[in-house]
């Protein structure tokens, strides 16, 4: 935005306080004038001759006095304001450089805590979130395109051995890019759905999170018998507002996640639900291999599957997880993913509970 250019700031504060002090100063002038005027005891109130004397006397002894306060006024208010913006000065640079991408520069401004310190702290604060959220959205930009770039990779290379072998079986080549294709279509929906629910693009809605596991397990049951693993879904209800759409892919993953990571054979995916005074949870626990800690903080990342970057239909399109932290942090609500001793993993949602609806009284 251009505006045209003023005063600084600076200068305002001391043109204040050389103002402020020449206003005190007069009034304590005035105040001693008339002390010495009107006060009986001090005896000038009844003598004319004198009381014009002092008064020839105390008007060249007031103008000095005004013009040693404007100097000292405007001198000493322009030290204390350059004394009082500093702080401003190293949180305006720091915003400049902010401004030119460098994310990685911090206040750090020295000193207890007053109005400045405390907004340079919010501000590190806020430069250090935007860093690693930047980084981030790098991360899962390179990570995505090399993803998307891998079918399209695979299709070539099937099209060109279709090319070149003219005599083979075209129904195999079909079937695999068939196959590439449909992952191809479900990372590009996976993504749009990542950036939907960044965008927090919904109208939130009253929504049973007991019904979204029941539902959830319904359609992942025959997947869930192919696999051999055994759906336990149970709880209280536990309304919560949000997007019903968003939601539901948040338990559909979570849920498919539990059974596609699990033992090959007798393993078992148990949904519950609950709630709290402000919270209601969904809790998806699953049987499975043992899983270190430093692996489980790792699972929410874009594009991790398990222990590998693999790409095989077990390990899906790496942003299951991925897109429930998303939708978690779109409804203002944490998620917690902790190892099991016996091994598999406990994935815990808490989200806001609706705000509790007073009675009205009735009418008179």
């Amino acid at each position: 935005m251009d505006r045209p250019p003023g005063p600084s700031v600076r200068l305002r504060l001391t043109l204040s306080y050389a103002g402020f002090l020449m206003v005190a100063g007069f009034l304590m002038l005035v105040a001693g004038w008339l002390f010495m005027t009107r006060v009986r005891h001090v005896g000038l109130a009844f003598d004319p001759e004198y009381r014009l004397a002092v008064a020839r006397s105390f008007a060249p002894l007031a103008a000095v006095t005004m013009a040693f306060l404007l100097v000292f006024g405007l001198v000493g208010g322009w030290f204390l304001a350059g004394r009082m913006l500093a702080p401003l000065d190293r949180i305006t640079h720091a915003t400049r450089m902010a401004a030119n991408g460098s994310l990685s520069h911090r206040i750090r401004l020295p000193g207890r805590k007053d109005e400045f310190r405390e907004f340079a702290d919010v501000f590190d604060t806020m430069l250090a979130r935007l860093e690693a959220h930047v980084a981030e959205q790098r991360r899962f930009a390179a990570n995505a395109s090399h993803e998307l770039r891998t079918p399209l990779a695979v299709s070539k290379s099937l099209l060109d051995v279709a090319r070149t072998d003219p005599p083979r079986d075209p129904r195999e080549l079909v079937e695999r890019l068939h196959a590439v294709n449909t992952r191809a279509i479900d990372l590009t929906e996976a993504l749009l759905l990542l950036s939907r629910a960044e965008q927090r693009s919904f109208t939130p809605e009253r929504v049973d999170l007991s019904l979204m596991a029941e539902e959830a397990t319904e359609t992942l049951l025959p997947l869930a018998e192919r696999h051999g693993v055994t759906l336990d879904t149970g709880g209280d209800i536990a309304p919560a507002p949000g997007s019903p759409a968003l939601l539901l892919q948040l338990t559909t993953n979570l849920v498919q996640n539990a059974i596609v990571h699990n033992l090959p054979e007798g393993g078992w995916v148990r949904v519950r639900t609950g709630v709290r005074p402000r919270t209601v949870l969904l809790t998806v626990e699953n049987t499975g291999e043992r899983l270190a800690p430093e692996l489980v903080a790792t699972l929410t990342e874009p594009f991790r599957r398990g222990t590998a970057r693999v790409h095989s239909e077990r390990g899906g399109v790496g942003l299951g997880l991925a897109i429930v932290r998303t939708i978690v942090q779109a409804h203002d609500g944490t998620l917690t993913l902790a190892p099991r001793p016996e091994g598999g993993l406990r994935v815990t949602v808490e989200l806001p509970a609706p705000p509790v609806r007073t009675a009205r009284s009735p009418a008179p």
